[in-house]
Parts: structure tokens; sequence; C-alpha cells
């Protein structure tokens, strides 16, 4: 098939002019392509085809979009791909119908044809690159609608790609938009730009080193956006973006430095990435933007959470440390933006983090003040700061009875009790489990509890719905009533025997936490009204049915301890060996 027969009009009777061949070269190429998705034979050698004829289509449409004229280079370089395409037409019009000759000759001649198309490819990148082209209206292909089939996709991104590789800078600024818009709504683009066309990736890493800030800006939300997903970060780290996005960090614009940091927190959640990081001056670039207070409340959130991220290196945090880097985000805590209270927390929690000189640190620099000013009611933070702020409290300060003295000095049982009794359901339940285990962890702390009103709000949830917050009020209140004073405080309401009898119903449904419970009878047999109580209770039948059940060792000994005294004559019918 020759030339003519796939352009041929009246107009090839003179020379066509450079627009017209221009435009049937597209069209042969959409020809050729819409025949090769009909070849059955040679599969992967036509996908190679086809990219590179999309590659070339994405490129003449570009061309068709500038005031290219009659450019010699162009015009030379356009004969040779229709010349090439009719080749490949006829190539692909055999597969189709099987009949060559010969399957290693016909592998022969589409490895040919897929030689001359990459060269061709490459010229005309070269043609963009000498600026011989310039910018006209910068149309793009139209996006595809949302869930628009993969060909299509890949189609769109190869015209996009072509219009970042070519010298105009308002068509990158547009295709990089354009780039942009597509990877946010439909996260399928980022596939296609990882996986099925790979140019895109070092297109936007070097362009993360353009003298031009929107150039720089956009390639590195989009960078950001390819970060989020896990399976393909290790194609930008081997693409070598870290180093360029810490020249952002250093130098960039404030909006390119935010994405910037963004993105490097993403890619060092795998605490692999922190050698490079910091192979490349990324930790000092960070520690100086948290350390500025001009820097925006974004771009310190970011850089906090990219250090949070790093400190799990020992080499990386014993530097940061040298760099004063715990003072610094003890006063980040202070901040007014969410963002950065909470990485800045995390990061203080996690250097300190089995560290007890780090640790020690942070106590005498004031890290336990500024945590507990975020606990303080009358400062409105938000549950999701506070939350972490607690749990930062409990990691640095529930390791060393010394600790928890200091904490108490400051006092932190009020703050918790009031969390207990006010707080939102998902800090209420974090402050339970933090007085659990500051109930656990001294004396001091038990009586300082005791004489703050803990017992009572414990009381209330040993008929939770929670198991587990049933299980934990019960043990920290045998824990409690251990302390005499706590005892005395304890009994003085009647109706907390009268509901620890109560649940020990074999029949009620909390059998999980009984042994607790018997441990506070147990303690509370120790004074005289508490044993008058007990026994004098309604419910104290509940003792005998345990024992008597043989479910509860713990039960029996009760049996026995109440049964030992001079309460003896009024526990007729109780269980004894």
């Amino acid at each position: 098939m020759g030339e003519e027969d796939l352009i041929g009009d009246s107009q090839l009777a003179g020379v066509p002019t450079g627009a017209y061949r221009l435009r049937r070269a597209v069209e042969l190429i959409c020809s050729l392509l819409s025949l090769s998705l009909s070849i059955r034979v040679f599969a992967g050698k036509w996908q190679l085809i086809r990219n590179k004829l999309e590659e070339l289509h994405s490129g003449l449409i570009a061309a068709e979009n500038c005031d290219s004229g009659e450019n010699p280079s162009l015009s030379r370089l356009v004969t040779l791909i229709v010349a090439t395409v009719n080749e490949c037409h006829d190539l692909g019009q055999r597969c189709v119908d099987v009949s060559y000759s010969g399957k290693l000759l016909m592998q022969s001649d589409l490895d040919v044809a897929f030689a001359k198309l990459d060269g061709l490819a490459k010229k005309l990148s070269e043609i963009y690159k000498t600026g011989l082209l310039t910018n006209g209206f910068a149309l793009v292909v139209s996006k595809p609608c949302l869930g628009a089939c993969k060909e299509d996709m890949r189609f769109y991104v190869r015209d996009v790609l072509t219009r970042m590789k070519i010298g105009d800078l308002g068509m990158k600024k547009q295709a990089l938009r354009n780039l942009l818009e597509v990877v946010v709504e439909d996260e399928k683009y980022v596939k296609v730009i990882v996986v099925d066309v790979s140019d895109v990736v070092h297109v936007l890493v070097g362009f993360l080193g353009s003298a031009e800030v929107e150039i720089q800006e956009e390639s590195a939300k989009v960078v950001s956006v390819v970060a989020g997903f896990d399976s393909y970060k290790g194609v930008l780290i081997s693409a070598g973006v870290i180093a360029p996005l810490i020249r952002v960090l250093d130098c960039g614009s404030e909006l390119g430095k935010v994405a910037s940091a963004r993105c490097l927190m993403k890619l060092t959640e795998n605490s692999d990435n922190a050698w490079a990081v910091s192979a490349h001056g990324g930790v000092t670039a960070l520690l100086n933007i948290c350390g500025n207070d001009d820097c925006k409340g974004d771009l310190v959130g970011f850089a906090c959470g990219v250090l949070r991220n790093l400190v799990g290196v020992e080499e990386v945090k014993r530097f940061m440390v040298e760099e004063d880097a715990v003072s610094t985000f003890i006063r980040l805590v202070k901040s007014k933006e969410e963002a950065i209270q909470v990485n800045s927390i995390g990061f203080i929690q996690n250097i300190a983090f089995g560290d007890e000189v780090i640790r020690q640190m942070v106590i005498r620099e004031g890290g336990i003040r500024a945590l507990l000013r975020v606990l303080d009611p009358k400062w409105s933070y938000s549950s999701k700061t506070k939350e972490i702020a607690m749990r930062a409290i409990e990691s640095l300060c529930f390791t060393s009875s010394s600790s928890v003295s200091i904490l108490m000095s400051y006092g932190f049982v009020d703050q918790l009790l009031y969390y207990v009794r006010n707080g939102e359901v998902s800090i209420q339940e974090l402050a339970l489990k933090v007085a659990f285990r500051l109930s656990g962890t001294s004396e001091e702390a038990k009586k300082a509890m005791g004489d703050s009103g803990f017992m009572a709000e414990f009381v209330k949830f040993l008929n939770a719905k929670s198991f587990e917050v049933r299980e934990m009020a019960a043990e920290a209140l045998s824990g409690m009533v251990t302390v005499p004073k706590n005892r005395k405080r304890f009994v003085q309401d009647d109706n907390n025997i009268a509901l620890l009898l109560q649940l020990l119903d074999p029949e009620e449904g909390n059998s999980g936490n009984k042994k607790f419970l018997i441990s506070i009878l147990s303690s509370l047999t120790s004074c005289n009204s508490g044993r008058k109580k007990i026994v004098s209770s309604g419910y104290a039948k509940n003792i005998d049915k345990l024992a008597e059940a043989e479910v509860s060792s713990d039960a029996k000994k009760l049996v026995k301890k109440l049964s030992t005294n001079r309460f003896r004559s009024m526990l007729n019918g109780i269980w004894h060996s």
C-alpha cells in the first residue's frame, strides 16, 4: 500500500502544505492504532509498537497546536513518519489476516518497525528541545470521562507527557495542571503514569529542579500524590526524587516547600528511606524550618512529620539531639496549628521512647508542663491533640515512680479525673485506661487518686457495657482499696458494697471481673465496718453461690475469712470446708 493510497486526494497533485501533511500523519497513526487492536498475534511486539505510535500521535497533535508553519525539520520528519506508518499498516494488515510467510520473518519485521518508530519519536523530541516549535494556543486532548478505559487514560497521559517534554513554558504548566487534576480525581491514573507511561516519573523528578516556580510547585504536588501509594514509593526513590525534594525545601517557594515536605513525610513512613533524606542534608533543612518562626503552619506541620518518622534511626536521632531538637519541639507543642501540635508531640514521644537520657532531658526542659497545658480544660485544643498528649504523658512518665511524682505535683490527677468524668467518648476511654495504669504505679498515686474521688468513678464503670472497661475499673479498685484510707472511704458508701455483691451473682454476665470484685471484698474485710456491711447485706449469699459452685477458689477463701470470726453466727448456710 503506497503513501498516496492512504493520504491521497486531489491535493497530491502538488506538494501538500505542512499543516495538511501533519494532519494526515495524525490520521494515519489513528488508523493504525485502531487496526492494531484487532491483531491477535505477536501481542507483546504490537504493544511496544502501539506505545510508540501513541507517543508520536501526542507529539504531532502538540505540533498542530503550535505555530510551526513550514518548519523544515518538522516537515522532513513528518514525511519519514508517514512512510514508516504506512509500512507498519501493511504489517498490521498481514497480522490481522495471518497472511505472513513465516513467524520469524514477521518478528524481525516488527522489531525493525519498532526501532524506526522509536528513532522517529526521539527525533521529534529533539525538535521540541531546540525550541523550533513555539506555543500557539496550547490546547490539550480532552480529558477522558470518569470510568474511561485504560487505553483512553494512557493516550491522555502520553499526550500530557509530550507537552511536558517540549520547550514552551506555558505548555508545560498546562500539562502539569492537567496531570495533577487527573491523579487527584482518579487514582487509576497514578498507576498509568508510574507503570504504563513510566517516563512521566523521570520528567517530574527533573522538573523539581526547574528554575520556574510554578513548574517546581506543580511537579512537587503530583509527586506527593504518587508518594501516597506504598507500592510506588520505591519507583520514586529509584528515580532519585529525594535530593531534588530537599533542594526545594532549601530554596523553593512556600507552596513548593509545603508540597515537598508533604511528599517526604509520605516517603519516610518507611524508615528505609531515612538515610537517603539524611545523606542529602534533609535533617538540617527540616530542623531549620521547624525552628524558623517565619515559616507557616502547613510547612512546619509536615516538616515535623518527616522528622517524627526519622527519629527511629539511632544515628539520625543523636544528630537531632545535638541540634537541640528537643527544646524546639517542646516549644512547638504550644502552637495553635493542630498538625504542628500532633506531629511535635509524636516526635517528643518517639525520640524519648526507650532512651532514659532523652526522656530525662524532655522532663528537664519542660516537656511534661507543655503536654499538661494541652490537657488543661481551659485551652481549646482538639480532641485528637489531647488524646495524643495523654498517650505521650503515659509513655514519658509511667516508667518511673519519680516521674509519676513530678507529674502528680503538676496537677495531673485532677486533669485526668476531669476527662474520666466529662470527656468525649474516645478521650474518656483513654483517660480511664491511663487512670487504671496510674493506679498501679505507686502507693502515692493510689492515695492521690483516692483523695481526688477516682473510686466513685471506677465504681460507675463496673456496670459498663464494655467488658474491657468493667475489667479495668474492677482491677483498679482492687489495687486502690489496699490503701487503708481508701478502704475507709469506700466502705462509707453503703451502695458500693451492695453493688459489688450484686455483681457476684453467678447468673450475671460480668463473670470475667469476679476475681477482682472478690479481691476488693477481701481487702474490705480487714476493717470492721467493711466486714459488717458485707455480712449484713442481702446479697452476701452470692459469695456462697460462687463458693458452692466451685468456680472460684477466691470465693471459698473469702467465705472462710468471713466465717472465722464473731460473724460466724450471721453466716448460716455459708459454705465451709
